[in-house]
């Protein structure tokens, strides 16, 4: 095989020549049943101790998507064939055309808008072509803005409650416009996992912890850097499932992502920290970052979904908190449960914090985001005891006296709160409300 056909198979995917498949094939016939021989695979594995063969899944975690792709060549074409194409790997006059392989049926399913080329893209967005190149970073140096200043991105560092930082990238004004297109004209219409409630319409925290209530055991896992391991090829995969040719979802995917300026540094000086953010990843504080972060968790929930129900168990997911729980009977499988969820996000790419694994028993205080969930919802007692003081403080001493963290509108904070009672427990919340009506504003 030549130096050429050898690249192309490499790169795009060229079906190994007929000679290597006539020779495999020959050789395949010697171990086939009607040829009388075991291949020498079989005899490697009866050879091997049991300790040292593969883990099997099991059939009822085995997960396949319903949209099934199709395997394309890649069509080489002379001249170029839409604008911004990028030339062919072997040669500069030839360009590789990437906008054949769109999937009508796909996108019809949710009712996508059809996009074939970065033409139909920028069209459907009203931003010129060359304007929509620019926020995918064509034009920087190794496709990576070389400051903060020319960035499309605000970065700001968020120290963490535990230990560390987070950074938060806000887009800027045109590319949060654009942003916000893709997520109401594409992302919105694909529904996320029923066991997802972060960031999804009609659910959110207090539907995230009703099924753990009663439950003799919960078991919460944390994914740690969860927008940050999201990264680009994962991002241009789920535009791909959706039907849309590899060039669309290339735009798309650098669309909604993000890759920090080279002179990024974090507040304690550590590499380590901004280590996770040097590849292209899912920017936290972008407009499209929660939905495109619950569909690539949608395999995760399938299979962690399906090894509850094996169980006998409930799971749910909010965002990066993931949720066990099950009743009395399934106390003792839990010494099987625990390492199966963390061999499971380990296997779809995301990373577990251990610090934060819990296992809360019926004689503990049981919370699920935020809500106790041992006999049915509610808020914690200490966290209505402190509002109540609050409000009261408001009433005897006024408003300004316990705004201590300098809420810009501190009124509509208390709001939010007393909500958040209101949602949960209507009771405690309406005590509050009471409260709240007795301020004087000045």
């Amino acid at each position: 095989m030549g130096l050429i056909a050898f690249l192309k198979r490499l790169f795009w995917g060229t079906p190994a020549p007929s000679s290597d498949r006539d020779e495999w094939s020959a050789n395949a016939s010697q171990w086939s049943g009607t040829g009388g021989g075991a291949s020498p695979t079989d005899s490697l594995k009866a050879e091997l101790p049991r300790s040292r063969r593969r883990f099997q899944v099991p059939d009822v975690l085995r997960y396949s998507t319903t949209v099934r792709r199709q395997g394309l060549k890649l069509r080489v074409v002379s001249g170029v064939p839409y604008r911004f194409a990028r030339p062919f790997i072997l040669s500069p006059e030839e360009f590789g055309d990437l906008s054949t392989d769109t999937e009508i049926a796909a996108l019809g399913r949710f009712g996508l808008p059809v996009l074939r080329t970065p033409e139909d893209l920028a069209q459907w967005l009203g931003v010129p072509l060359g304007r929509v190149a620019w926020l995918t970073g064509r034009f920087f140096e190794n496709e990576r803005p070389q400051s903060e200043s020319e960035a499309h991105y605000h970065f700001h560092w968020v120290k963490k409650k535990t230990a560390g930082y987070r950074l938060i990238e806000a887009p800027k004004v045109l590319l949060k416009s654009v942003q916000t297109q893709i997520l109401r004209g594409i992302l919105d219409k694909v529904p996320a996992h029923p066991a997802a409630h972060g960031f999804v319409k009609q659910r959110s925290i207090r539907s995230n912890a009703a099924p753990h209530v009663g439950s003799a055991w919960v078991l919460k896992l944390d994914l740690t850097n969860f927008y940050p391991s999201v990264h680009f090829s994962r991002v241009v995969a789920i535009f791909r499932s959706l039907g849309y040719s590899r060039e669309v979802a290339i735009w798309l995917g650098r669309l909604t992502t993000s890759a920090t300026p080279s002179n990024l540094t974090a507040p304690d000086r550590r590499e380590n920290t901004v280590w996770p953010y040097r590849l292209r990843h899912l920017p936290q504080g972008a407009p499209t970052s929660p939905a495109i972060a619950n569909l690539s968790a949608f395999s995760l929930d399938v299979r962690l979904n399906g090894m509850a129900a094996k169980y006998n168990a409930r799971y749910t997911r909010y965002a990066d908190d993931l949720t066990l729980s099950g009743k009395g009977k399934s106390v003792p499988a839990l010494r099987e449960i625990i390492p199966f969820a963390e061999w499971i996000v380990r296997n779809e790419r995301f990373h577990l914090n251990t610090d934060k694994r819990r296992v809360l028993r019926t004689h503990q205080r049981q919370t699920v985001t935020g809500i106790v969930v041992n006999e049915k919802l509610a808020l914690s007692r200490a966290e209505f005891d402190q509002l109540k003081a609050i409000l009261t403080n408001c009433i005897r001493l006024g408003a300004a006296s316990q705004n201590r963290d300098d809420h810009a509108d501190f009124a509509s904070h208390l709001r939010g709160r007393i909500g958040h009672f209101l949602s949960v427990n209507r009771e405690r919340g309406e005590k509050l409300r009471v409260l709240f009506q007795k301020i004087k504003w000045d």
